[in-house]
């Protein structure tokens, strides 16, 4: 609201998993591959293995290369783009955690020194002095991901902040300590994972085994560790999050499912390249990479998908309203929005004044304001492809999108505006849609449920459609024509009595259908 809005045409959310994802995959090596890489050094000293230190130096290069170079870049590419994605939670992060942020940055500066002094200090320092260094840099690197951790996890699980905004109550939230260890697990696999991709490059066959054995020492056992601390982080999310995940927009349980199957496939090649260490190839270690990293994505995605509607959950929403009044909100909550109208209060709008003939404009500018954060027109999330759409009418339109912090298990914020402007919203949602409602004289139950009642109600036996819903017939197709009466906050649709009919009837199917199979 006080920001102009980046229309990225593929969609804002995909930019930023594109850009996190793979920063978070590097930095997160940039952790255990620094323990790796004392750890090793240490061994091969001890052994006197000349061989083994070699190739350590080969891949303390890449290691840099890709965790201080690449690390730094897109660490920086993430700034630029929340900056331009999500600037009033950008502002609200760094403010809340300005002293977070600033030791963080520390931290990050003797990291990166300590690094390159590690990288150029092969054969020139001191074998206890060139640990030192790398002991440095490990401390250092953890201490980053203990301070981020703090702020990451706060979006998900702000605790006792919302109370009594205090920075401790934010940082060391609900989620803090599982999710550290769920990441310091996943960082000592990425150290082996990574080690096998440098290793396969090895024409030693006996080094090349050794490596490979070395690095899958690091990788299972974290592997094995990574459910227990999975389970933890989730028993410590409110159950009121994982609503969303069971719901009609299951995007968590999803993600979390195709997570568990990535990680499944990581465990199984690492176990794979232990058959003949000597003889790994660099695309089985490729191959593992992109897979370890399919899981690591996919646990991200259930992380920001449960979170909806919010950024920072019951304080800011990802539209950047405020759902908790605070001082210097600038009043864009919404009730303030809703009682002095969106396209009054927005600073970047163009189209203020609301006539009969700009509908359809003023529509497009309350939607890139209140709906662009997760949605595009015709693209990534595109309302184009909403197939439901196409069979609402305008009143039916403005109906629904009333009660839009019902639809999808409560997914999506409040509209924030006047009635006007709710009027110009669905102007311009059914211009983006062919409108052809059905004309079908004896409509289909399960159609009728499909097109108005699937955004809010599921088709089980616990959801308030089938529990509420009159058990006899004709009092059941009564009670529909006015909605409102029979929950108050349901918007008020108008079924024709075909459709209510053809609904109860479906309704009074899936009932029995559920009794018989004892109501699964």
């Amino acid at each position: 609201m006080n920001y102009p809005v980046w229309d990225v045409a593929f969609g804002a959310g995909l930019l930023m998993a594109l850009v996190a994802g793979l920063h978070v995959f590097v930095s997160h090596f940039a952790v255990g591959g620094g323990l790796f890489l004392i750890l090793t050094e240490r061994k091969a000293r001890r052994n006197n293995d000349a061989q083994l230190l070699t190739w350590l130096k080969y891949h303390t290069r890449f290691f840099v290369l890709l965790t201080v170079v690449f690390g730094a870049v897109s660490g920086v590419g993430i700034w630029f783009t929340i900056g331009l994605i999500s600037p009033t939670a950008t502002s609200n992060l760094i403010h809340i955690y300005v002293w977070g942020w600033a030791i963080e940055w520390v931290f990050f500066f003797l990291e990166i020194t300590a690094a390159l002094l590690y990288l150029y200090g092969w054969d020139k320092l001191e074998p206890k002095v060139h640990e030192w260094f790398g002991w440095v840099y490990f401390v250092t690197a953890f201490a980053s991901m203990v301070v981020i951790n703090g702020i990451i996890t706060f979006m998900l699980t702000p605790g006792n902040w919302i109370a009594n905004h205090q920075f401790w109550s934010g940082f060391f939230n609900p989620t803090y300590a599982p999710s550290l260890l769920f990441r310091f697990c996943i960082s000592l696999a990425l150290a082996g994972i990574y080690s096998l991709i440098t290793a396969s490059l090895q024409k030693d066959a006996e080094l090349k085994a050794r490596i490979v054995r070395w690095g899958a020492i690091w990788t299972v056992p974290s592997l094995l560790l990574l459910p227990v601390f999975a389970w933890w982080y989730i028993r410590s999310i409110p159950q009121l999050l994982w609503v969303s995940a069971r719901g009609a927009m299951p995007t968590g349980t999803h993600f979390a499912l195709l997570a568990c199957l990535l990680l499944g496939g990581t465990l199984l090649l690492v176990l794979v390249s232990l058959v003949r260490p000597s003889r790994l190839h660099l695309s089985l270690s490729l191959l593992l990479a992109v897979v370890a990293f399919g899981a690591m994505d996919s646990f991200e995605f259930v992380r920001e998908s449960i979170r909806k509607p919010f950024v920072i959950v019951n304080y800011l929403y990802a539209n950047s309203l405020y759902f908790t009044p605070m001082p210097g909100d600038g009043g864009f909550t919404v009730d303030n929005i809703s009682s002095a109208g969106v396209l009054q209060t927005a600073k970047w709008v163009q189209n203020r004044n609301l006539t009969q003939d700009n509908q359809v404009a003023a529509g497009r500018e309350i939607f890139r304001v209140e709906c662009q954060s997760c949605h595009t027109a015709n693209s990534y999330r595109g309302i184009h492809q909403y197939i439901v759409l196409r069979h609402w009418d305008q009143d039916k339109l403005h109906a629904m999108l009333g009660v839009l912090f019902m639809m999808h298990n409560n997914v999506m914020p409040q509209f924030a505006g006047t009635d006007a402007e709710l009027n110009a919203l669905s102007a311009y949602l059914g211009s983006l849609q062919s409108m052809n409602p059905p004309t079908d004289l004896h409509p289909v139950g399960k159609t009728v449920f499909e097109q108005n009642c699937s955004m809010c109600h599921q088709a089980r036996p616990d959801d308030h459609l089938f529990t509420n819903m009159p058990k006899d017939p004709q009092t059941a197709v009564t009670a529909l024509s006015s909605l409102p009466a029979m929950f108050p906050i349901m918007p008020d649709l108008k079924l024709s009595e075909d459709e209510r009919r053809a609904l109860v009837q479906w309704v009074d199917t899936q009932r029995s259908a559920q009794a018989a199979t004892g109501g699964n």
